[in-house]
């Protein structure tokens, strides 16, 4: 297929999609798969993001998600969802089936990848905050594209990590690629990182600030604000500081 005859999605309204497949990743999170024309695909660099819309109790309601799936996929997306109690659109998007439509719209531009941007690539993420670390991480080893990628990844236990197999997978096959997980309750004998992400974690395992190096960071809002001030700290200037 040709680039011009590939058909580049976007809508200002919402659009109802069909939910194809459903993968349990974790004992909460699913990849929910949905359908697009087999000639296209969405019209967005990795790390934008799409509103899921519903309208829940009488209310209307929408919140943004970032397609896990890689940019560029033909024929379908992917949506990697956490379900949370008190979570409206996860608890909605985890009650639906195969078959079911859903209503999005977008993508819309978040703080994304783009191709030549850094040579050293640092990802900080707390639990469903790694999906779109997911999509660029996969954009720029599909592509061996010229960046030393650095995850640090921190979740509650090691039945949280989201994508796991894969992060393993990407260890053995990349020497470019380097994860680190944190676990709030780790299991006996962990031997990693333990409690919360720190100022030396991420020294240890991010790179070294300066010209060539970006970093994306992602997770619950609680999260972010120390997280943001420990890396201005620790001297990354704001601008090298992308939040999808």
């Amino acid at each position: 297929m040709t680039t011009e005859s590939v058909r580049r999605i976007k809508t200002h309204e919402p659009t109802s999609y069909q939910l194809t497949a459903i993968t349990h990743d974790t004992h909460d999170t699913r990849t929910f798969r949905f359908d697009l024309p087999t000639d296209a695909t969405l019209d967005m660099l990795p790390g934008d993001y799409l509103y899921i819309h519903a309208t829940i109790n009488g209310k209307s309601v929408k919140r943004p998600y970032t397609p896990s799936s890689m940019p560029g996929a033909m024929g379908y997306f992917d949506l990697t969802v956490k379900r949370y109690e008190n979570g409206l659109i996860s608890k909605y998007l985890h009650d639906q089936k195969a078959g079911d439509k859903v209503l999005m719209s977008g993508p819309k531009q978040g703080g994304h990848w783009v191709d030549g941007m850094a040579k050293k690539v640092g990802f900080v993420a707390g639990g469903t905050g790694i999906t779109p670390m997911i999509s660029i991480i996969r954009w720029i080893l599909a592509r061996n594209l010229d960046a030393e990628l650095f995850l640090v990844f921190a979740n509650k236990t090691e039945a949280d990590i989201i994508f796991r197999e894969e992060w393993e997978q990407h260890l053995r096959k990349h020497q470019t690629f380097h994860c680190y997980h944190v676990l709030e309750h780790p299991p006996a004998g962990w031997a990693q990182g333990v409690g919360r992400i720190t100022e030396e974690i991420l020294r240890r395992h991010l790179p070294s600030p300066g010209p060539e190096t970006v970093l994306f960071l992602c997770g619950p809002t609680p999260m972010m604000s120390p997280l943001e001030a420990s890396l201005n700290g620790l001297g990354y200037s704001e601008q090298s500081i992308i939040l999808p």
